[in-house]
C-alpha cells in the first residue's frame, strides 16, 4: 500500500513512521509512505498557504489554489481516495479502517488553522474522516491514527494470521484480559482455565470475558455486535450476576 500525507509539518511524521509497526511495514515492503509539504503548492516568494476568511471572523483558512496544486503534484494522473482529516468527517472505526485497507493507495490531507477553503471538497477531496468528537490543532495526529489502524489490516504485517480480527472491536466487542508468565505474582494468579490447556474451555472463557468487559465498559457496543444465542445467554447471566451483587450491597 502507498500512503501520501499532505501537511504543513512533514517532520512530525519522522518518528512515528520510522518506529515499531510502521517501520516493520516499510521494511517488509508492505507500505510506501511519504509526507509532502503543502507549501510546495504556493507560488509566491513568501510561500503563503492561507488567508483571512471571506465574511470576516477569526483565524486563517488554507487556500484552495495552494491545496489544489499540492494535491495534483502528488497524485498526478492517479485517482486515489483523497481523505481530509476533519471533525466533520465520518467516525473512524474498525470497519472503516478495514474498508480503507482495500485500496492500493490513500492520500491524507491534514488541515490547520480554521480549516480549508470549502471548494477543495468540490475539486479533489473524496472522503472525510474524524477520529473522535474533539478538536486537535491539526490533522497530523489524526492521520497517524488512521495510518496505524489501516495498516493492521494489511496481510502479512501482524505476527499471526488473522491477528487483526482478534483485536478489540473486530467483532463488535472489546478484547478480553490477557496473561503471560509468571503464573503468580504478588498474590495474583493467572486464571486456572488458561493453564489447563483445554482449548474449548479457554475459548468459552475468553468469549465470556469479552462480553463482561464490553458490558461493563462499553454497553453501547452490544447493540451492534455480532452475538450468537450463546452470547445472549451469557449476557443474561451477567445481568443476573450484577443484579444479585446490587441486592447484596444494599443489605
Amino acid at each position: 500500500m502507498r500512503i501520501d500525507v499532505l501537511t504543513l509539518f512533514p517532520e512530525m511524521f519522522d518518528g512515528p513512521m520510522n518506529s515499531s509497526m510502521m517501520w516493520k511495514a516499510r521494511d517488509r515492503g508492505l507500505l510506501t509512505f511519504e509526507a509532502h509539504d503543502i507549501r510546495h503548492g504556493s507560488i509566491d516568494r513568501h510561500r503563503t498557504v492561507d488567508d483571512t476568511p471571506y465574511g470576516g471572523g477569526g483565524g486563517m483558512v488554507l487556500r484552495v489554489d495552494v491545496l489544489d496544486r499540492a494535491v495534483r503534484a502528488v497524485i498526478g494522473d492517479d485517482t486515489p481516495p483523497v481523505i481530509y482529516l476533519s471533525p466533520q468527517g465520518r467516525l473512524l472505526s474498525h470497519d472503516v479502517a478495514r474498508e480503507l485497507a482495500q485500496h492500493d493507495r490513500l492520500v491524507l490531507l491534514c488541515g490547520h488553522y480554521e480549516g480549508i477553503d470549502e471548494r477543495a471538497h468540490d475539486l479533489f477531496i473524496t472522503d472525510e474522516i474524524s477520529i473522535g468528537d474533539y478538536v486537535l490543532t491539526g490533522g497530523e495526529l489524526a492521520a497517524m491514527v488512521v495510518i496505524d489502524a489501516v495498516m493492521r489490516h494489511v496481510p502479512g504485517l501482524l505476527g499471526a494470521d488473522g491477528a487483526h480480527e482478534r483485536d478489540s472491536h473486530a467483532d463488535g466487542l472489546l478484547e478480553g484480559p490477557q496473561y503471560t508468565r509468571p503464573a503468580e505474582y504478588k498474590g495474583l494468579s493467572v486464571p486456572t482455565v488458561l493453564q489447563q490447556g483445554n482449548h474449548a474451555e479457554v475459548a468459552a472463557w475468553r468469549r465470556r470475558q469479552q462480553l463482561r468487559r464490553t458490558w461493563d465498559s462499553r454497553p453501547d457496543l452490544l447493540y451492534k455486535a455480532q452475538l450468537s444465542e450463546s452470547d445472549r445467554y451469557n449476557l443474561g447471566t451477567l445481568a443476573d450476576e450484577d443484579a444479585r451483587a446490587i441486592r447484596t450491597s444494599r443489605t
